[in-house]
């Protein structure tokens, strides 16, 4: 993969405010201040596309205060994924990439292999499988994810224009 997801529609209104509270719980449990700069990451990582690098977070970030430093992303998408606010997911390209915990909009994932496109979807029937074959074997599923690996159409178009060497 070569490490960059596709540019994805903002997300839909989720309960922000019910995830500010998390953090801010959280937060006061460890005894962590909330710092102007902790504040800005956050609220930005609320407003950018799912599946969002430190690297792509961290250009956001600086767009609205350059003195934001990489170590003060990490950290910041790491305490969201501590706390339940984000999900760490790593996509096979090297990268983690943060997506808000919001488990009222479930969703699956199909990566392309070739350009690291990164397309959410919702399939009831996969969900009604996955609950079959945990209830078949005696468990009460919690969480999963889903995840398919391919080609995406624009690299399937590529790769069938491609010249062909040696005949």
């Amino acid at each position: 993969m070569k490490g960059k997801a596709a540019r994805e529609e903002p997300r839909t209104s989720p309960d922000l405010e019910h995830f500010r509270e998390m953090l801010q719980e959280h937060m006061a449990r460890r005894g962590l201040r909330s710092t102007d700069q902790r504040r800005l990451i956050v609220e930005t990582f609320f407003t950018v596309p799912n599946h969002v690098s430190i690297e792509e977070l961290l250009a956001e970030v600086r767009r609205q205060d350059p003195r934001v430093g990489y170590a003060t992303v990490y950290r910041t998408l790491k305490l969201l994924a501590e706390c339940g606010v984000a999900f760490e997911r790593k996509f096979g390209d090297g990268l983690t990439r943060y997506e808000l915990a919001d488990e009222e909009s479930h969703h699956d994932h199909l990566i392309c292999d070739d350009c690291g496109t990164i397309v959410e979807f919702e399939e009831p029937r996969i969900e009604e499988l996955q609950d079959d074959v945990a209830k078949r074997h005696g468990y009460i599923l919690l969480r999963h994810k889903h995840e398919m690996y391919g080609l995406c159409p624009a690299c399937q178009d590529k790769q069938r224009n491609r010249p062909r060497r040696g005949n």
